[in-house]
């Protein structure tokens, strides 16, 4: 499965990144290449992780990565995996 990274889910990364490089930029690094790591995890069992309360579609799944949330879609005919968001656990709804 081909993995999509939608355009929110980037701009959203970007930020989370710019974000803990004020404090530690190697800690920023190391955050992305480990997530990065994980997603590309994910077609080897795409359903392996909780279907996403936010939304209301089988094929929407919540994976954590520390204290974040990311949302990702199924496609199975298309034979992708579209990521779609990345939040941390404690926020509001990202809808």
């Amino acid at each position: 499965m081909k993995i999509i990274h939608k355009p929110t889910f980037s701009q959203q990364l970007k930020q989370i990144i710019e974000y803990i490089a004020k404090d530690k930029p190697s800690a920023s690094m190391n955050f992305k290449n480990k997530l990065k790591e994980n997603i590309n995890l994910i077609p080897n069992n795409p359903f392996q992780y909780e279907r996403s309360q936010y939304f209301d579609n089988k094929n929407i799944r919540n994976m954590t990565f520390k204290k974040y949330t990311i949302v990702y879609r199924v496609r199975p005919v298309k034979q992708e995996i579209e990521i779609l968001r990345i939040f941390k656990k404690n926020k509001p709804s990202p809808q």
